[in-house]
């Protein structure tokens, strides 16, 4: 995998990945942002959630349980000094689907927090990552 970010001005810069996709990221206003685009470090969790979300939807659709909806939220906490690293991650994800299991819900949770998601199991060397879910009625 590549990705490479090129300064454009201020703290704003253009990245790109390796299959060609772009983005503009800035830094935080203290630092000279201007709110060009999300910050490193909320891409950080946004990259955890999606690849922590895709596992659960991928392992509930290969079982065949109905899915209809996924959202996860991404919560964490950090260092107040720098380097401000997390300290602690949490994500909830509102899984629906008509007849969906709770216990398949957790199940596939349970695999994309200990097996699967890359990114979770990077970054919970590093602190840690808790995981929860609900199973949302369609309505």
């Amino acid at each position: 995998m590549k990705a490479r970010a090129r300064w454009l001005d201020g703290m704003a810069f253009a990245s790109e990945t390796g299959s060609g996709h772009r983005l503009t990221v800035d830094g935080p206003p203290d630092l000279g942002g201007q709110e060009r685009g999300p910050r490193p470090m909320e891409l950080m969790l946004q990259s955890l959630g999606c690849c922590s979300a895709v596992d659960v939807v991928y392992i509930l659709e290969r079982g065949r349980h109905p899915v209809s909806d996924c959202e996860v939220e991404v919560e964490a906490e950090r260092a107040e000094t720098p380097p401000k690293v997390f300290t602690a991650i949490h994500l909830h994800f509102r899984v629906s689907g008509e007849g969906l299991k709770d216990a398949a819900v957790a199940r596939a949770v349970q695999l994309s927090a200990e097996k699967y998601c890359s990114a979770s199991i990077m970054l919970a060397k590093a602190c840690p990552v808790t995981h929860s879910y609900e199973v949302v009625a369609q309505g």
